[in-house]
Formats: structure tokens, C-alpha cells, sequence
């Protein structure tokens, strides 16, 4: 019976002790967890607190530890010139990554300025196929406009007779589309001859900027 009396008490202390453990366990982490703020009003008056008054919640602040050691900063509401200059920084950045990349696919794809020419010149002939065909279609449009112009001249609105007939439908619709055709095809040549331009200048740049990553003269 006494052994059992015992055994109760025993395992009452030991309930009491561990209780009593987290009681101070929690109290420490309660104050570990407390923080002490310190800022300057406008003025340059310095204030301490558990807590920032709303009023300078926009304000830079420190975070202190126990022993007044400043162990973070927090900034406050940023100025419009330091917003636009972290504005101008991160451009800066995306334009350094963006030319990083652009470094390391081209010493990925060509091995010498040879490559890099010869690439740029298959690239210029076809190019100037396109221009080729389509300079030698538009001769053939504005031939067969020639013919459909000498022929609606008989016809009002052409003709300079008076007396002449109006032009018929089929035919003004032929003089009509063949004239667009030859528009379009106008602007087609006029892009394929910036298309060729723009690709020079684009492989020469690669070509400079190989030859600055390589090292070459």
C-alpha cells in the first residue's frame, strides 16, 4: 500500500515538473519573441517601442534586440526618385540578363566568323530568290495591265470620245484586281528588300559581338 502511495506522489511530480517546464519554455519564447522598435520622426527625434503609432508606420525603422543591438532594418515608404531609380536599376538588370543569354546562344551555335557569315549569306539569298520571282511576276502584271488599260481606253470613263460605250463590269473588275495585285506585290518587295537589310545588319552585330566575346581583332 505504502509502495503504491509512492508511486501516486512520484508520478504527481513529475506531471508538476513538466508542467512547470513549459510554463518557462513558453515565457522564454514569449520573450525572445518581443520586439523593440526604434525610428525618427521628421524632426530627427528618436523614439522607442514595442510598436509603431500608425502615424510613422512609413517611416525607416530598426528592430532591436534585448540589449539595444540593431539586428534588422525596415524600410519605410519610398521617396518617387528612389522608386524610379529601382525602376531604372531593374531594366538594367533584365538588359544584362537578356544580352547574357543572348552571348551564350551565339558561342553555342557557331564555332568561327566564317559560320556566322555563312549562315547570313543563305539567309540574304533567299531574300533576293523572293525578290527575284516576284519582280519577274510583277513585269508579267504590269504587261497584262498595259493590255487591259489599251483596251477599257475605248470605254468611258477612259475613252476621250464622248460617245463612247461605258466600260463593262467584267472588265473594270479585271483592271480593278490586277491593280491591287501588283500594290500588294509592290509592298511584298519592298519588304523582302528591308527583310534583306535587316538581316545584314542583325549578323553583322553577331558578327561583332562574336568576335569581342572570342577576343578576335
Amino acid at each position: 500500500m505504502l509502495t503504491l502511495v509512492y508511486w501516486h506522489i512520484s508520478i504527481m511530480w513529475k506531471f508538476i515538473l513538466t508542467a512547470a517546464l513549459i510554463a518557462l519554455a513558453s515565457s522564454a519564447m514569449a520573450k525572445d519573441e518581443q520586439k523593440v522598435f526604434k525610428w525618427e520622426d521628421e524632426e530627427g527625434h528618436v523614439y522607442y517601442g514595442d510598436s509603431v503609432p500608425q502615424v510613422f508606420s512609413e517611416r525607416p525603422k530598426e528592430v532591436l534586440n534585448e540589449h539595444g543591438v540593431t539586428v534588422a532594418e525596415l524600410e519605410g515608404r519610398k521617396t518617387e526618385e528612389q522608386l524610379a531609380q529601382e525602376q531604372i536599376d531593374e531594366e538594367r538588370r533584365k538588359r544584362q540578363e537578356k544580352q547574357l543569354k543572348a552571348d551564350r546562344a551565339l558561342l553555342a551555335t557557331y564555332l568561327s566568323v566564317e559560320e556566322i557569315q555563312m549562315h547570313r549569306d543563305r539567309r540574304v539569298e533567299l531574300f533576293q530568290a523572293q525578290s527575284r520571282v516576284t519582280e519577274l511576276y510583277l513585269r508579267n502584271l504590269e504587261r497584262r495591265l498595259q493590255e487591259l488599260r489599251n483596251e477599257a481606253s475605248r470605254y468611258q470613263p477612259y475613252s476621250e470620245d464622248s460617245n463612247a460605250p461605258m466600260i463593262g463590269e467584267e472588265l473594270a473588275e479585271e483592271l480593278r484586281k490586277t491593280k491591287d495585285t501588283i500594290a500588294r506585290h509592290q509592298q511584298n518587295l519592298r519588304k523582302y528588300d528591308t527583310g534583306e537589310m535587316q538581316i545584314i545588319e542583325r549578323f553583322d552585330g553577331d558578327i561583332t559581338r562574336f568576335k569581342k566575346l572570342r577576343g578576335i581583332d
